[in-house]
This record gives C-alpha cells, structure tokens and sequence, in this order.
C-alpha cells in the first residue's frame, strides 16, 4: 500500500511540473501587439479561436491526471487509515501546561516589599580650592 502511495505521489509532482511548463509555454489569446491597441483581433479575442493545438490538449489531458491523482491520493489515505478523522497537527500536539489559579480573598492583595537597610552615607569631601577648582574663561 505503501508503494501505491508513493507511485501516485510521484504521478502527481510529474503531471502538476507538466502542467506548469505547458502553460508558460503556450501562446496567449490576446498576446499579438495589436490586441493591445484594439486593432484586429478583438472580436476573436473572447470567441472561437478554432481547433485546439497540441499544447493545449496536452494541458487538459495533464490537469485530468493531476485531479485523478489528487482524488486517489485522498481515497489512499482514508482507506489506509485508522478510519477515524484526524482533527490534523493539534490532535498530536502536547497538552499545554495548566494555567496558575488566580488567589482570592486577602491573598490576591499585593504586600509591599520590606524596605532595605540603609546603610550610613559618608561625608562628601571638601571641595578643593585653587587653580584646579577654576573654570578658565
């Protein structure tokens, strides 16, 4: 079952790679220089354009075995499974902590901290005098 899963996978990246380069490499509808300027082509622009190419068939033909790769990729992991439905990441996630409960009553009244010991500031010494204490103007 396992190698199925994958076999699909891969069919899936090849035909979404494909679709992508098919469609940067087609030719867009109103791409000619005088669609831009409403000369010409603006009645074809949203009507027939005719038989389709190569490259577009080639696109449709991508985009159905991408969707049917989707759609068994889905039926794979169902069926492969317990059966149940997996609520996703949070199922497997850690139970988170439990919350602190809020303290009531006279508890829930904040004590101010005790006030530190001062200790005894020591006298400034005396300002000194002389040429050193002047400020030069």
């Amino acid at each position: 079952m396992n190698s199925l899963f994958n076999l699909v996978i891969v069919v899936q990246v090849i035909s979404a790679i494909s679709i992508i380069g098919l469609v940067l490499l087609q030719h867009g509808k109103g791409a000619d220089m005088g669609a831009a300027f409403g000369s010409g082509a603006s009645g074809s622009l949203f009507g027939a354009t005719g038989s389709s190419n190569f490259m577009s068939k080639s696109t449709g033909v991508a985009a159905a075995i991408f969707f049917s790769a989707t759609l068994a990729l889905s039926y794979i992991s169902t069926q492969h499974g317990s059966g149940a439905v997996s609520g996703g990441v949070m199922d497997k996630a850690l139970p988170a902590a439990p919350a602190p409960v809020p303290a009531t009553g006279a508890a829930a009244i904040p004590t101010a901290p005790a006030a530190p010991a001062v200790a005894p500031v020591a006298p400034a010494a005396p300002a000194a005098t002389g040429p050193a204490a002047s400020i030069p103007k």
